[in-house]
């Protein structure tokens, strides 16, 4: 028995006898991964060669991006596998002769997308393993796959009838009998055995069917199993910590973690939990400003509720809300404790009593949820931002007592993070009016940063301005008269007294320099300021995010945390609380510069697990995320109600959080949309071997029985992305190489190399090298491995691709490839975009691009036309206006693999007249995603949330893709070949539109005259 297997972490093959036995491993490359579950796995086995002497399987180690799969046969004897002549697959299966396969040239079968009709729809093709004649099977715009291949038919599953059935193609006769009718459950993972027996699950068994009889059958299995990923336990939670605050003095912390909530103390005494409800998720704990309770978000009943429960968790929680259908977040404490103000989903801000639970609409943001709003000192009025049509956000406030909003910043500017000043005399926000842009190397072009600055909002007309002209004098009584000043003595909170008139001009800027702002907290004497770093594509900022505090009395800013991801202030101003990755430490908000912080431990924080509640939890919270979120109210037309009654029965089969995510993963895929995904939690999965990899290709001499350097990639060794550890300096390696032994381990043809390679990545390794079989002359070099040869794999394709463009084209054109919409993507156009303008034209690839969202960035670029040219008299050529313009025609290749944002900028590129788009109908899904937030066992879930319209009001590209204006068909023939059929077509479109292009001047014109009695006015305009 063939079977993949995970002793060692990652995905590797293994065989055992039929009756048992210890495992013999025979791959030891390392398999991509842990994989999102819509991947599936590396290193998939699909079968037996019909020799029994080699199994046949699917591997990722060839590609450079996750749908880059590749057959290969490995040897039941051991020694490296062999690839395949077929440059992409997914699943296949050999001929009864082994001669040929049947295979889909794409793989998603793990895609939770029911119905699809994009271009990724798999079609089944037979190749020739000789002649590498190909042959078309099928032909449907949904799915046509798991092939299976006995004697003169073709089994494979399609869900051309809307559920996944069972089909038969005659080879003879070219005809397609369905073989089952499900229309409620998927015919899923069909096997066939040499007689034509299939063996397939539905509905969660399996069943065995015989197309010669048409008889088929369930098989009662039972599997003794002693239910261990079932089995209640207790956990520690400090790994899923989802938020924190502090108690009103800070004499204890508060944090959520695994669905419960938790107060620890900041040195002394015990954790406790508040709530232990192991089939709730509770989230988004405040404490009161009182001390004696804290309120809580939780899912108890079925949907989120408002909760508050007593502060050394005696006595049962009290549930103050009721009848909720949205997600809600940020539950905040009035200072006098009679009211918590909260937000949902739907940008909703309410005003909730706690003695009565009645419930007030205060605020419904057009934009997006509100998530700072923040309460007066003396509860009357609460602040908060809205957004604004122009797309910045103002500050509003309402007014309790008279259950008015009103707007109190110019909506010109954008405003965030109000905080009130603790003697309800200035309300403090973040805002960008000035700006002194950053001018960008690469191109003349600005990039804002550091732009935002601290005001100061006098609420009064009568407030004296909050940083008047500094005087040194003496100080005699105080004769200050205000009404807030004067309620707030004996503790009492300070009456805020508001003059709505003229309140947008009543601004100061707070003499502090602008920097990335990100909240601004009014304490008594001072202002806590949280900066964050500049933001980089690719790349860590240069600095962590700090926390200053700014004396009021003094003016100057002083540092008080210096690298930290979040923070949170006690109720009296007196302490923070700050996270840096996993470690929280306390620290007085008045603390000197030398002072240590104090660590809060989290150590004790630990639930009672209880497997099939938190299942059951986390079902219903992903469903309700989707009912909550997904763009469109009907749910494509769906009953999501019945969807959830009709899977909700089959979670008492669930025996492992990853079948929980493949039974969730089935019910969001009946909403056939695309980005819609489940993954992660608790999988108690084995940490995965590191290998060391050489950035090149071995071969088996079987002559000598001795392993060869087939090829070497060059990579790019000024670059860390792209070193190659064979071609460093002082490395003497060439292809053609006998590679003798590793770190003095002997190579021979029954071993595999990277079994010796396993457990030495990030350190050095020792080769045995020689142009001789026999090792004569061989020498040893010690080279530095990379982890993955996936980049210099990517490195090569663009290299390769380039040079065919410049040998078709005589070197007049370019070519640019970019390998998703983020980091990878923006890094590589800049890379390779810019040093080709001086060509006449360009072809852009985008095949295989995975998505991102910096389309629109690119696209921009490209569609930039000369508008003028600039000269100067030393110059031997003419500089574009706008400069960084490419002056030429362009073509745009996609295919099936070009997703999400790839799908959008072919899209884009057609629609800005750039060019013809050229190859195979790309994915099509441009429903775009958010993160809200964690599952309570740390799993993620994402929802399609924002739709894609044409300017026009249509929905477009979801569902179907990017048509090309070309379609042209990559053949394995020709990629085996060498050739590139689609980059050929582009070369060709683009040549034949150079007579389109306007050549740049070749010299500078004569010199105008304007000596006396010569015009110097264009012509047609002397007088």
């Amino acid at each position: 028995i063939a079977f993949n297997g995970q002793y060692d972490g990652d995905e590797q093959i293994y065989v055992v006898p039929t009756g048992g036995g210890e495992p013999r491993q025979l791959t030891y490359y390392p398999a991509l991964g842990p994989l999102p579950p819509r991947w599936g796995f590396d290193n998939q086995v699909l079968g037996w060669n019909p020799n029994g002497e080699g199994i046949l399987f699917r591997s990722l180690r060839a590609g450079f991006d996750l749908s880059n799969g590749s057959l290969y046969e490995v040897p039941l004897a051991g020694g490296l596998p062999r690839p395949l002549p077929l440059p992409e697959s997914g699943l296949a299966d050999y001929s009864p002769d082994g001669g040929s396969v049947v295979y889909s040239p794409v793989f998603r079968d793990f895609r939770t997308w029911k119905r699809y009709q994009g271009g990724w729809a798999q079609e089944l093709y037979t190749l020739d393993l000789g002649s590498h004649a190909v042959r078309r099977i099928t032909n449907h715009v949904r799915a046509d796959r798991d092939p299976m291949w006995v004697g003169g038919k073709i089994f494979f599953n399609s869900d051309r009838s809307g559920t996944f059935n069972l089909y038969a193609f005659d080879l003879t006769s070219g005809e397609t009998t369905a073989l089952t009718q499900e229309t409620t459950w998927d015919v899923r993972w069909p096997s066939a055995d040499p007689s034509g027996r299939i063996v397939f699950e539905l509905a969660g068994e399996l069943q065995i069917l015989d197309p010669a009889s048409s008889q088929r059958r369930a098989l009662s299995i039972e599997v003794p199993d002693d239910g261990l990923a079932r089995r209640p336990s207790r956990v520690a939670a400090a790994d899923e910590i989802e938020d924190f605050s502090l108690s009103p003095t800070g004499k204890r912390a508060l944090f959520t973690a695994r669905g419960d909530v938790f107060t620890v103390p900041a040195e002394h005494g015990p954790t406790r939990n508040l709530t232990r409800t192991p089939g709730a998720h509770e989230r988004e704990a405040a404490w009161s400003p009182d001390g004696k309770q804290v309120a809580y978000i939780s899912d108890a009943t079925g949907e989120e509720e408002i909760y508050v429960v007593a502060e050394d968790g005696s006595g049962e929680a009290k549930q103050l809300t009721r009848g909720g259908k949205a997600r809600r977040f940020s539950p905040r404490w009035s200072p006098d404790g009679k009211r918590i103000a909260f937000a949902d989903k739907d940008g909703k801000l309410w005003e909730l009593e706690v003695r009565s639970g009645a419930l007030r609409e205060v605020a419904d943001n057009p934009l997006g949820q509100i998530a700072d709003h923040v309460w007066s000192p003396d509860s009357r009025y609460l602040a908060f931002t809205l957004a604004e049509p122009n797309g910045y956000a103002s500050v509003y406030v309402f007014g309790v007592e008279d259950g008015k909003v009103h707007r109190t910043t110019d909506p010109l500017f954008n405003q965030a993070s109000p905080s009130w000043s603790p003697d309800g005399l200035y309300l403090y926000f973040l805002g960008d009016h000035e700006f002194h842009p950053q001018i960008g190397s690469i191109e003349w072009n600005y990039v804002v940063d550091r732009e935002t600055e601290v005001y100061a909002q006098a609420l009064s007309a009568k407030s004296p301005h909050p940083f008047p002209p500094l005087s040194d004098e003496e100080k005699g009584p105080d004769t200050e008269t205000n009404d807030a000043k004067e309620e707030g003595k004996d503790g009492a909170a300070p009456r805020v007294a508001i003059d709505f008139e003229g309140i947008e001009a009543r601004v100061a800027r707070v003499p502090v320099e602008a920097d990335n702002y990100a909240a601004v907290l009014a304490l008594e004497d001072q202002l806590l300021l949280a900066v964050t770093g500049p933001f980089y594509y690719g790349r860590e900022s240069d600095s962590r995010p700090s926390l200053s505090a700014f004396s009021l009395k003094d003016r100057e800013l002083t540092s008080l945390v210096e690298g930290m991801d979040d923070f949170a202030v006690s109720g009296d101003g007196s302490t923070v609380l700050f996270s840096d990755g996993s470690t929280y430490r306390i620290l007085p908000t008045d603390s000197e510069e030398e002072e240590d912080p104090t660590v809060v431990s989290t150590d004790s924080l630990a639930v009672d697990r209880v497997p099939r509640d938190e299942w059951t939890q986390i079902f219903d919270e992903v469903w309700r995320r989707f009912r909550d979120y997904f763009y469109v109210e009907n749910l494509h037309g769906y009953d999501w109600e019945a969807l959830r009654e009709r899977y909700r029965p089959l979670l008492a089969y669930v025996g492992h959080r990853d079948d929980l995510n493949y039974l969730l993963g089935e019910m969001i895929a009946e909403l056939s949309v695309g980005h819609a995904y489940v993954a992660g939690g608790d999988m108690g999965l084995p940490s995965r071997t590191p290998v060391a990899l050489l950035g090149a290709e071995l071969t088996l001499d079987e002559a000598t029985g001795r392993y060869r350097l087939a090829k070497i990639y060059p990579g790019h060794n000024e670059e860390e992305d792209y070193r190659s550890p064979l071609t460093e300096v002082g490395v003497s390696a060439k292809v053609g190489d006998y590679l003798l032994a590793i770190d003095g381990e002997e190579l021979g043809a029954g071993d595999n190399p990277y079994r010796l390679l396993r457990n030495k990545s990030g350190q050095p390794v020792k080769l045995d090298l020689s142009a001789k079989a026999s090792g004569e002359g061989a020498r040893e070099v010690t080279i530095n491995p990379v982890d993955s040869e996936g980049s210099l794999r990517y490195l090569a394709f663009v290299e390769t691709n380039r040079q065919r463009v410049a040998e078709l084209s005589g070197g007049r054109l370019g070519y640019l490839h970019i390998p998703d919409m983020g980091a990878s993507g923006i890094r590589e156009f800049i890379k390779w975009y810019y040093p080709q303008l001086d060509k006449e034209g360009l072809v852009v690839d985008v095949r295989g691009n995975g998505g991102g969202n910096v389309s629109q960035m690119i696209i921009e670029r490209l569609r930039r036309k000369v508008l003028a040219y600039s000269f100067a008299r030393t110059w031997d050529m003419a500089r574009p206006y706008p400069q960084n313009t490419l002056n030429g025609p362009m073509a745009c290749l996609l295919d099936e693999d070009s997703a999400s944002d790839g799908d959008i900028f072919p899209h884009m590129f057609r629609q800005a007249g750039l060019g013809p788009l050229i190859g195979k109908r790309s994915w099509g899904g441009v429903i775009g995603i958010t993160n809200h937030g964690p599952l309570m066992d740390g799993g993620s879930v994402n929802v399609p949330e924002y739709g894609f319209l044409s300017p026009t009001g249509e929905w477009i590209i979801e569902g179907y893709g990017v048509a090309p204006d070309i379609e042209v068909e990559n053949d394995p023939a020709s990629l085996l070949a060498g050739r590139d059929p689609q980059l050929e077509r582009a070369v060709q479109e683009v040549m034949n539109r150079l007579d389109t292009r306007i050549p740049a001047p070749e010299r500078i014109p004569p010199g105008p005259v304007k000596t006396p009695g010569h015009s110097s006015l264009p012509p047609g305009m002397e007088p």
